[in-house]
């Protein structure tokens, strides 16, 4: 089973996390069930940004990036080449190592 290493997030992770998880499963509720508490205010349903991760190891191990999560993409605060929206995120059977942007686009949390 592939292991997960969250980098040191200042609100949401401090000192970083690891933990081991299966294959095939969305990373945003992977992180969620860990205590991380990932913005997600589209629900998951890929309507925005906000739970936004840069792939730092394992990015190939990962499904393909459809069309509109490479839409929605365009306008996340801190865009890499190794970006996805953790809630399209499918584990694959590598290790990764993830970054949770300092920023995030939070329409309904700025007002």
């Amino acid at each position: 089973m592939p292991i997960i290493k969250v980098l040191p997030h200042e609100e949401l992770c401090p000192n970083g996390a690891e933990f081991e998880v299966e294959n095939n499963k969305n990373l945003c509720r992977i992180l969620l069930s860990h205590g991380i508490e990932i913005d997600h205010a589209c629900e998951m349903s890929c309507a925005c940004t906000t739970c936004h991760v840069v792939i730092k190891k394992g990015f190939e191990s990962l499904g393909d990036v459809d069309e509109m999560e490479e839409d929605l993409l365009d306008r996340a605060w801190g865009l890499t080449s190794q970006s996805r929206l953790s809630c399209q995120t499918r584990i694959g059977d590598e290790d990764l190592i993830i970054e949770i942007p300092k920023y995030t686009v939070n329409h309904a949390k700025e007002g």
